[in-house]
């Protein structure tokens, strides 16, 4: 299980309190809420929203300032009409004016919690193998190719795993990889990444990119 995506920030609630100016303003604010979502988007589309918001907000407002009952009637109908919409409205957008997508940088933060957490389960399952190489051993640690349950953070051991396996190392290549298969089955297998690569002949700056992936059990 990797760590979790990093908390959203402050920021992420104001979708949601921006989409409640048309109810708490009783649908007067509706024109300033999509004219402000018009501004942060660079949306012409929001920005006719906003414009046709007003235009009836100041009709709204006209016919009930008229005197005539009648027309103050059909205002304030209009004017819960233009209340519920706009709500409604505010809350069906939201998401398009503030996108869900998190910052880069927390993107980033996240992608580097989990190459830590992965280097953590590599050192604990390292450890692991040398208290107990009969339990590592059970447990297929190394043996992506097996099935298992225990997450070893990408370790190969390279006594074990097929040629397939170990040609996924980083730096590794097809030659290389048949060069360790080689001598595995002429010495019976290795005991570090330093001695794989004397014996295998891999170059030496390719060893620290695979080193920190490799384990040797007996």
């Amino acid at each position: 299980m990797s760590p979790p995506l990093p908390p959203p920030s402050a920021e992420s609630a104001n979708d949601v309190l921006w989409a409640f100016v048309p109810f708490i303003t009783l649908g007067y604010g509706t024109p300033f809420a999509f004219l402000y979502a018009a501004i942060r988007r660079g949306s012409w589309g929001l920005g006719a929203v906003a414009a046709g918001y007003g235009i009836g907000t100041a009709g709204v407002l006209t016919l009930m300032q008229s005197g005539d009952p009648l027309l103050t009637v059909l205002g304030a109908f209009l004017a819960i009409m233009l209340w519920l919409a706009g709500t409604g409205h505010a809350f069906a957008v939201r998401t398009s004016v503030f996108p869900r997508e998190a910052p880069r940088n927390r993107q980033n933060e996240h992608a580097i919690q989990i190459a830590k957490y992965r280097r953590t389960l590599r050192a604990e399952a390292r450890a692991l193998a040398a208290e107990d190489p009969a339990l590592a051993r059970e447990l297929r640690i190394g043996r992506p190719d097996e099935p298992r349950t225990y997450d070893d953070g990408g370790l190969v051991d390279v006594n074990h795993a097929p040629r397939e396996i170990i040609e996924k190392l980083p730096g590794m290549t097809p030659e290389m990889a048949g060069r360790v298969i080689r001598r595995r089955e002429e010495h019976g297998g290795f005991v570090s990444a330093e001695e794989m690569a004397v014996d295998a002949d891999i170059p030496p700056d390719v060893l620290p990119l695979m080193a920190d992936y490799t384990i040797f059990l007996k």
